[in-house]
């Protein structure tokens, strides 16, 4: 029951129209390279060799829309090197089998490991299987391998002409990370107005970071406005949970909590409205009411103590940001970043030529057993090759679409591997269908066909962030009508593709069902890699109060990233094992769910206790230390027993330490007393989630799976999946 469940999710997954904005001014410029490739060769050459030399400009293509925050041409240029050197390679060695196969497997294992430097580089190198594939059919000679790897190569070069010479909304990705990490600071404040211990989820931060890092090239044409504001977003992200916190914020009810709730919802406008202007690159618009609002010295009084400090410093901050937006105007200057230790121009990221380290450190990290990215390395290895073997002994004459359409579908997690089965199927089925009704209209007719696979290359690329069952329609349809245009008739054509389409996505399919890399078993791990490093974070908080130096600040970020690593790999484990069909062994949805809101508590009382940290230089706190090392140590010995199944310490430690500052040290620093108590209640919660027999764990399993059961049995619409979970 549990598969059936689970492929039916899979299904309507697979099929899903996932709301995004869609690019048609990139798409048109994309089929335009692809058009760029086609029109001469089918002019000056002929259809057969128009078709083959618009495999690189519409792989190219394609990657381009992968997100990555390298400038597009140059991931245009590596996508059109890649393929063009796996087709020289592959037709070097596609003369016998007995030469391709294992080259062929040495290639695609590569590919496979490609993801562990991210998806964008996973997936190019998943194309550059699919070229060598290919050249399995074609004649095998130096000069005809040079020839079309040199075609092939061409395609990347139109595709990042055409970038250089017509850019379209330059810097575009890196402005929105940046717009999306104030708008989910500014959700944030709007939602504490109403819910003062609101979680804030920092993957738009961890994303705006990843955005802000650029080779030195790209750091002197980086425009003003994307220096600043990101660092604003993570200082006034604190200030505003402070603000709202009833304890060490605001009071619960009267003057004072109205007047943090205009304060924090004229952040959010304001933050908003910095957000509009960066991503559209247009003066900042913040309402007058907003900015009235923010007037502390006036209409302060109803705040005192520490809510007033958190006021004022919001204020200050907002100022701040709406003056780094405003850089982005005609003209204008880079702001001056603020001092502070380890405060460089710009993040590096390696160039190219700099990656070959970093891809040694990546790969070298995965080559564990239990690695996800290395057992997809070795289905797709295995995959490729027996589907190639397989094709060979088939009475089709392109029997390569079978492995090209198993790499094509294969990612490194259960999910999106059948999902993308599902939907290249039927969008191949549709694709198929609509083309070969146009040609049957058409006739032999190779100009036309070949603007028709332009045109249909231009949709693919317009779909392609919509859905890949609605792109790979429009995919298959453009091989169609590049296959009419060399002469192939549609009734040799179709059949195959369907069927060698429905034969791949069935081994791509097995192999995960043979070879798995399942995230359930794992989760405990990353629970306990997550509250490690919570505990880290923090303890480096309270250490800054004990020694408010800088150093202890560069301490305290490189915690904070950290822990937010670790947060991002528990939620994308989980998000997986929610889709998995295997038993729980170890933590069941609902303790799971459970665990995580414990550790969004302890994020949130270490994020109270930062937002009043002392200035560089400031009045320590020694009474931090000890508190510091006893919530150190009890995440560390939890982290250890979530690991092992045990029953997870419930902060013995913490407690004691709270114990012994009665009347002392408490009343001397609330802020502290308070992250401390929020981080007790967080450690006995968690215990409370995870701290179950294993009788009792397989007793919450199987009433897990009845109510999923009954939730599908009685709901046949999209949501009732998600709701069994």
């Amino acid at each position: 029951m549990r598969w059936l469940r689970t492929f039916g999710e899979i299904a309507r997954s697979g099929l899903t129209i996932e709301e995004t904005r869609l690019e048609p001014l990139l798409a048109l410029r994309t089929a335009a390279g692809v058009a760029l490739v086609i029109g001469p060769a089918l002019w000056l050459v002929s259809p057969v060799y128009a078709a083959s030399a618009a495999l690189g400009a519409y792989s190219a293509g394609a990657a381009t829309f992968q997100r990555s925050w390298r400038p597009r041409k140059v991931i245009a240029l590596g996508a059109g090197a890649g393929l063009a050197l796996s087709t020289f390679v592959g037709y070097l060695a596609a003369g016998r089998l007995v030469t391709f196969l294992p080259l062929l497997a040495a290639w695609a294992f590569a590919a496979g490991m490609a993801w562990a430097l991210g998806p964008t580089s996973g997936i190019v190198a998943a194309t550059t299987v699919g070229s060598m594939l290919v050249t399995v059919t074609l004649p095998t000679s130096v000069g005809r391998a040079l020839e079309h790897a040199g075609v092939i190569a061409l395609g990347g070069v139109a595709q990042a002409v055409l970038i250089l010479l017509f850019p379209i909304r330059r810097w575009g990705a890196h402005r929105d990370a940046l717009a999306d990490a104030l708008a989910a600071v500014a959700d944030h404040a709007r939602r504490l107005r109403h819910d003062p211990t609101a979680p804030f989820d920092p993957e738009p931060l961890m994303t705006a970071r990843d955005a802000a890092a650029v080779t030195p090239s790209q750091a002197r044409t980086r425009p003003p406005v994307l220096h600043g504001p990101r660092g604003l977003a993570e200082r006034i992200l604190p200030v505003v949970a402070a603000l709202a916190d009833p304890d060490v914020g605001a009071p619960a009810e009267g003057p004072g909590r109205d007047r943090a709730r205009e304060l924090l919802g004229a952040a959010a406008d304001i933050l908003d409205a910095a957000a509009r202007s960066i991503r559209r690159g247009i003066p900042v618009e913040v309402p007058p009411r907003s900015a009235e609002v923010l007037r502390v010295d006036e209409k302060g009084e109803a705040l005192d103590g520490l809510a007033r400090q958190a006021a004022q410093r919001l204020v200050e901050l907002l100022a701040e940001a709406l003056e780094v937006a405003g850089s982005g105007g005609p003209g204008a200057k880079a702001p001056t970043p603020p001092p502070g230790p380890g405060n460089a121009r710009f993040l590096v990221r390696p160039t190219l030529f700099g990656l070959f380290p970093v891809v040694l450190r990546a790969v070298r990290g995965e080559l564990r057993r239990d690695s996800p990215v290395l057992r997809h390395a070795v289905r797709l290895a295995a995959v490729a090759t027996l589907g190639c073997l397989i094709a060979s002994r088939l009475p089709f004459e392109h029997g390569y679409w079978a492995p090209i359409a198993s790499v094509m579908v294969m990612r490194p997690d259960f999910h999106r591997t059948y999902a993308r089965a599902v939907g290249r199927l039927a969008g191949t089925l549709a694709g198929v269908a609509l083309a070969t009704g146009l040609v049957r209209a058409l006739g032999p007719d190779a100009p036309a066909f070949g603007a028709l696979a332009v045109i249909s290359a231009g949709l693919s690329y317009t779909l392609l962030r919509t859905g890949y069952a609605y792109s790979q329609c429009f995919t298959a349809a453009y091989v169609v009508f590049l296959l009419g245009m060399g002469g192939r008739a549609w009734e040799q054509t179709v059949p195959e593709r369907v069927v060698l389409t429905l034969l791949g996505g069935a081994l791509a399919m097995l192999a995960y069902v043979v070879f798995p890399a399942w995230e359930t078993p794992r989760l405990p791990d990353r629970l306990a890699d997550w509250l490690a490093a919570d505990g880290r974070y923090a303890a480096a908080v309270l250490r800054s109060y004990s020694e408010p130096t800088r150093e202890r600040r560069a301490d305290l970020r490189r915690a904070l990233l950290a822990s937010r690593k670790a947060r991002a790999a528990w939620q994308e484990a989980y998000d997986r094992a929610r889709h998995e069909p295997v038993g729980t062994r170890g933590l069941t949805s609902r303790e799971a769910q459970e665990a995580q809101e414990a550790l969004e508590g302890l994020d949130r009382a270490a994020m109270l206790v930062e937002s009043h940290l002392p200035r560089a230089g400031g009045r320590p706190a020694p009474e931090a230390v000890r508190l510091a090392e006893a919530l150190e140590a009890d995440t560390a010995q939890a982290a250890d027993d979530v690991r092992e199944h045990k029953s997870p310490d419930r902060g013995r430690r913490v407690e004691e330490t709270l114990h012994t500052w009665q009347g002392t040290a408490g009343e001397r620093n609330p802020v502290l007393r308070r992250g401390a108590e929020l981080q007790r209640r967080a450690l006995r919660d968690l215990a409370a989630a995870v701290s179950r027999t294993p009788l009792e764990r397989d007793v919450s399993s199987a009433r897990e799976e009845r109510r999923a059961r009954a939730a599908g049995s009685e709901d046949d619409g999209p949501g009732s999946a998600h709701r069994g979970e």
